[in-house]
């Protein structure tokens, strides 16, 4: 039966990646509209609280559980969770190192390792990189409800193009955050064209990722999903103009999209411009959509664009069209722009654009659970859809 993923308890690390990481989560197609709010702290990635005296000692252990089973998974993987090593990042200076960008340079290049930068409460003005050689790396907010804010402001026309002015910017493999807050601090643009106001809060160019209970804000071109498969749950991105977009193969589960504009607006651009390409194309499933401005799900960025909202609340501020082509040389017969199920006032399909899809129960099946992704792992626990 579509529609349903259940998410069991699970504890370690990224397969379990994040140690101590519990949560359930249900989607039913019996009733798919009660569901938890996207962008809550539905899934908390609990330590031990900050101040404890044992605190350390606690995380510790929990920290350095035995994984009990990584059979039937990658095998790097699977050796990087065996032993993993914890670097602790504390403003206060009582953790090895008072920035991330120290404790990333702490890392070896071809590191084979899971390792885990346990990062305090505090915002770390940083401009950050995690390379390419540097895989299996974890960051890890120790207090859910005090997120550790990673910031810098830095926008295109500074910093060489859009896609280098991430605060945040992740090429390797195998990378895992939860309990952090991506924030790109520069202003909001002022709306003029070719002014190089695209400002990204995190670039994910490296496969086999994942972010749990994370936040990206900016404003234009906030989450640059650039490349390789990507699974983001219980999330919540924050912008203008094509706040989530990139070339990457993601899918989106619980995960609020909050609209600060106040003009045009658009949710998502894709950049699959390949008829066969399977590499690229973003699924969002019990999402949320909430905010400001005149806000449609997608625009055109290549003709070849693949996107789909299933089960998604949609408030009354989206453009009844949906979907624009404001490109007028690109084909829309080629785009794939799918809709499943969706609830709220922003849902209504009557004025759809032309080529809008509805789909059907087989159409949205392919893009309602982990295969879309064609992870070779257990993400979260993710179990296949019925």
């Amino acid at each position: 039966m579509i529609g349903k993923v259940t998410h069991k308890a699970v504890q370690a690390t990224f397969l379990t990646t994040i140690f101590f990481l519990i949560f359930y989560i249900a989607i039913s197609a019996e009733d798919p509209t009660s569901t938890p709010n996207a962008g809550t702290t539905t899934l908390q990635v609990n330590v031990p609280a900050a101040g404890n005296q044992t605190c350390s000692a606690e995380l510790d252990a929990l920290l350095m559980t035995e994984l009990r089973d990584t059979s039937g998974i990658d095998p790097a993987l699977s050796a990087a969770e065996r032993a993993p090593k914890i670097i602790r990042v504390r403003k206060d200076g009582s953790g090895e190192f008072k920035s991330v960008t120290d404790a990333l340079k702490s890392i070896p290049a071809g590191n084979t390792v899971r390792t885990i930068i346990s990062i305090g409460p505090g915002t770390y003005n940083e401009k950050i990189r995690v390379d390419r050689n540097k895989p299996f790396v974890t960051f890890m907010g120790t207090d859910p409800n005090s997120k550790p804010i990673l910031a810098y402001s830095s926008m295109a026309a500074q910093s060489g193009g859009t896609w280098n002015s991430a605060a945040t910017a992740v090429e390797s493999e195998y990378f895992m955050a939860a309990n952090i807050v991506f924030q790109n601090t520069a202003p909001k643009p002022t709306g003029k064209k070719n002014d190089g106001e695209q400002a990204v809060a995190m670039r994910i160019s490296g496969d086999k990722a994942a972010f749990y209970n994370c936040r990206f804000i900016s404003f234009q071109d906030t989450l640059c999903d650039d490349v390789g498969n990507h699974f983001f749950e219980n999330c919540y991105v924050e912008g203008t103009v094509d706040f989530v977009f990139g070339t990457g193969k993601s899918l989106y589960l619980y995960t609020a999209l909050h609209s600060v504009g106040d003009g045009f607006g658009a949710v998502t651009a894709s950049g699959r411009g390949v008829k066969d390409d399977d590499s690229a194309g973003f699924t969002f499933v019990h999402c949320k959509i909430t905010g400001s401005g005149n806000l449609y799900l997608g625009r055109t960025w290549k003709n070849q664009a693949k996107i789909v909202f299933a089960y998604t609340e949609m408030d009354g501020h989206i453009n009844p069209a949906g979907w624009i082509n404001d490109k007028p040389g690109l084909r829309e017969d080629t785009m794939f722009y799918g809709e499943y199920k969706c609830s709220g006032p922003g849902s209504s399909t009557g004025k759809r654009a032309t080529y809008a899809k509805l789909l059907t129960d087989a159409e949205a099946k392919p893009f309602l659970d982990k295969s879309y992704i064609k992870v070779e792992y257990p993400m979260g626990a993710m179990e296949a859809v019925d």
